[in-house]
């Protein structure tokens, strides 16, 4: 069994695990469970996930199963827990102290994390293979890369606090005066919002650089239970603070909507009661508008906040404006500004889309925008909690349900004709299945030059396994020498009338023989292929179509996934070259050049000797351990299980020295 516990927070007496499990077997059920020190059951939430990269890596295909875990428990400080694994043949236990959580949240551990997960059998067997299709100098360069890229790695906050708006900045926005100065009204519902959280919120529009604006607040919490006293001493300090109290809960919508009555700027801006703005957020949103009149939607990147205020996380950079992504998944989110004029034409929030109520009101103001623009700046702080869908999707599986809803609905007022909208990989996540009119003839046109066995592995799985079956292929034939190729060309006409081959007998040229396959198609639809794609999902060719259908698209690419793609491709000895470049560098930092060369020399003969000693044992004790196991079980036992025997083991080794021999020569 395989697991990986890649994310691990404690907020307000709970922690939060985020992972995955996988034993070899891919129907295995793997079980999760929380114990205290005494191994008494601790109340835990788990909540499977779909962890689809995890399942590609593994099992070199998608499945349908939730590989990933969400867990949840209480957790007090000087107390330890245990995390328990439950595999079909192995039972892990995951110890969660202070000590331990202090150790694994920092960012040396998350660098050894990621180095530590490479060291499997799967790194060495993709590196093997890299390295017969690429050569030793392709092989070497990526590994280095990949020293590289682990070592650069970046914590987020760390960033976050290098590249804000410095506090001489921030004054220079204050003194700026925009040749126009919109008024934004920020808008925002509050429902039994903690006082912590809501001072916090406010503190941040406050300490706007940008001054044109007004905060309109509806408190929507039950009696006894209103922030009025808190929203009340900010208004009295500043008259754009304007605040009503509605003795109800009308829901998001109604509650969100009570404060959109009260606006009265040039654009709206909306925001959570327990969210952050930064600083710059308006002032940035003024620029963008005055480079761009004829804006009257823009969002901002933004990023996740911890419940206690204090660190940063999960930055989202979005792309510009994509319909298509915003049916997928609500990509804009916050922060979210919308002209005051377009708002009243598209109408305000709809309860019956509570849950999804923000993603509904998003796709009718873009649907109807003039101009949509992109801040490429994080100006939005999301607080996330237990009972967020920021960090748990599964407490509010309704909205998910809304916002399939939402999707269809705007399908239908763009003229989209859409089949069904249901859960993606993930909750949040969309797929879109779109109708298939009429049954079209699709052309696939592939050329090919010998090379049978990847073109038969193209095409036969199509042929056989594909769900659409109007196809036609034309096999553009590109000077082949070899007879076993006429041979295979005869054999797949005869074996599939659909399959036809059509000769190019000029010069290479890759634009025109695919025109020349063009000539000699009768599909509605063409489909370019390379003869070394394998067929991933069976009903891509609808997926596909379904989109080349839609009267907006005219032409529609796949994601390919190449071999050498992913991430487990490096060793774990990484971390111990990684710390040989630390210490070198470090000796060079303090001036004692000749120190670091001895150095870099005496780590070189260390290589040289592991290298020596990795085969010498090799060959003294490779036959008695084989001999002995073979004895005790019967059989021979896989020599894997012995480190000196362990090839994984003599390839770490030897790229070792490859990567500190190219290090050295830099």
């Amino acid at each position: 069994m395989k697991y990986s516990v890649e994310v691990m927070r404690v907020r307000e007496q709970t922690i939060q695990l985020n992972g995955w499990a996988v034993e070899s077997n891919p129907d295995s059920v793997i079980t999760y469970r929380v114990e205290d020190e005494a191994g008494q059951p601790v109340k835990a939430k788990i909540v499977p996930t779909r962890r689809d990269d995890v399942s590609q890596i593994y099992y070199k295909k998608i499945i349908d199963r939730d590989l990933g875990f969400d867990i949840r428990f209480p957790y007090e400080h000087g107390k330890n827990y245990y995390l328990v694994i439950c595999g079909g043949k192995k039972t892990t236990r995951v110890k969660y102290s202070d000590m331990t959580i202090r150790r694994k949240t920092g960012a040396a551990n998350r660098k050894v994390q990621k180095l530590m997960n490479l060291m499997n059998m799967e790194t060495v067997h993709v590196a093997w293979d890299f390295l017969k299709e690429n050569g030793l100098k392709a092989l070497i360069l990526k590994s280095k890369h990949k020293i590289q890229g682990i070592d650069d790695d970046y914590d987020y906050a760390e960033w976050w606090n290098l590249t804000k708006p410095s506090e001489e900045e921030l004054e220079e926005q204050k003194k700026k005066k925009f040749d126009y100065m919109p008024k934004f009204s920020i808008v925002i519902p509050v429902y039994k919002t903690p006082e912590k959280f809501l001072k916090e919120m406010l503190d941040s529009i406050v300490e706007q650089t940008y001054a044109n604006w007004e905060l309109c607040i509806a408190d929507g919490s039950p009696a006894g239970e209103s922030v009025e006293n808190v929203l009340k001493k900010y208004a009295e300090k500043d008259a754009r603070i304007r605040y009503q109290v509605l003795g109800e809960n009308r829901g998001i919508s109604g509650n969100t909507n009570a404060a959109l009555e009260m606006a009265e700027g040039d654009f709206i801006v909306l925001a959570d009661h327990d969210d952050r703005l930064t600083p710059n957020a308006l002032f940035e949103c003024a620029k963008k508008l005055n480079e761009n009149e004829n804006c009257d939607v823009l969002y901002s990147d933004e990023d996740k906040l911890d419940m206690d205020g204090d660190e940063l996380f999960d930055p989202h950079f979005k792309p510009d404006f994509n319909p298509d992504l915003l049916t997928s998944v609500n990509y804009i989110c916050h922060l979210f500004v919308v002209k005051k004029e377009l708002l009243d034409k598209v109408g305000g929030f709809r309860p019956e889309y509570d849950g999804a109520q923000d993603y509904d009101f998003i796709f009718r103001c873009t649907e109807n925008a003039k101009q949509i623009c992109h801040i490429p700046k994080v100006l939005y702080h999301w607080r996330c909690h237990p009972n967020s869908t920021a960090s748990n999707p599964e407490s509010k599986l309704y909205a998910f349900t809304a916002g399939s809803r939402a999707i269809m609905d705007h399908y239908k007022r763009v003229g989209i004709e859409a089949e069904k909208v249901e859960k993606g990989v993930d909750y949040g996540i969309y797929h879109t299945t779109f109708e298939i009119k009429d049954d079209p003839l699709v052309s696939v046109i592939i050329p090919n030059k010998d090379h049978t066995v990847d073109l038969d592995n193209c095409i036969r799985p199509m042929l056989t396994e594909g769900t659409y079956k109007n196809l036609e292929f034309v096999i553009v034939e590109n000077n082949s020498t070899e007879q076993a190729t006429w041979d295979y060309y005869e054999k797949i006409q005869k074996e599939f009338p659909n399959v036809h081959v059509v000769r190019w007998e000029r010069e290479f040229n890759y634009s025109a023989i695919n025109n020349f396959g063009v000539q000699h198609a009768k599909g509605e639809y063409l489909l370019f292929m390379n003869n070394d794609i394998e067929l991933i999902a069976k009903n891509f060719v609808e997926e596909m179509l379904g989109f080349a259908q839609r009267e907006d698209v005219g032409i529609v690419g796949a994601r390919l996934l190449y071999e050498d793609d992913t991430i487990l491709l490096h060793m774990a000895v990484n971390s111990f070259s990684m710390l040989l470049v630390m210490v070198e560098d470090g000796l060079y930092a303090l001036g004692l050049s000749w120190a670091a060369a001895a150095f870099s020399f005496a780590s070189f003969l260390m290589v040289l000797l592991l290298i020596a000693a990795g085969i010498y044992f090799f060959f003294r004790d490779g036959r008695r351990y084989w001999w002995q196991m073979g004895q005790q079980n019967g059989v021979p036992t896989s020599y894997k299980k012995y480190v000196y025997l362990n090839p994984g083991f003599l390839f770490y080794v030897i790229i070792f020295g490859m990567e500190m021999l190219s290090y050295m020569m830099k």
